[in-house]
């Protein structure tokens, strides 16, 4: 028995948008229509956007540290509006980090802009978020002014 093409493709068609519209039994959530194709039903992943750069004892991070919130495609999740904190991940020498530790996120991004730490070492951040895993910033030193 021969099954004609256009039968076959039309069939297909049928299936896929039919299952699209409804966003549901298609099987292709994240691809179509079923949430929006951007894995927005599944908790958000956090990852460093900026990472943290060696600074001086006392003296602002620059550029600032950005952490972005991305969905389980990667994609950047600008709808994500929940507060993100920011401390240390490791810190070997008790030191304090200064500056805004709570900040909102903005289409995906929360920057901390005024961060800093009060004595020499070398240190991770950690950033965490309501529902979201914590994630680690690559390590990066603070060092200490030296006078000529």
């Amino acid at each position: 028995m021969r099954i004609p093409h256009a039968n076959v493709i039309g069939a297909l068609l049928l299936l896929v948008a039919g299952g699209c519209m409804g966003g549901t039994g298609s099987g292709l959530v994240g691809i179509c229509c079923g949430n929006g194709g951007n894995g927005s039903n599944t908790a958000p992943v956090l990852g460093f956007f900026v990472q943290p750069n060696t600074s001086n004892v006392g003296r602002v991070i620059t550029p600032a540290v950005e952490v972005v919130v991305r969905d389980t495609l990667g994609n950047i999740n600008s709808s994500f509006t929940g507060p993100i904190t920011i401390g240390f991940g490791s810190n070997p020498t008790g030191a304090n980090l200064s500056g805004t530790t709570v900040v909102p996120t903005v289409n995906g991004i929360a920057s901390f802009g005024n961060l800093a730490i009060d004595r020499a070492g070398t240190y991770t951040l950690q950033a965490s978020a309501s529902g979201a895993a914590a994630t680690t910033s690559g390590a990066f030193s603070i060092t200490t002014v030296t006078e000529p």
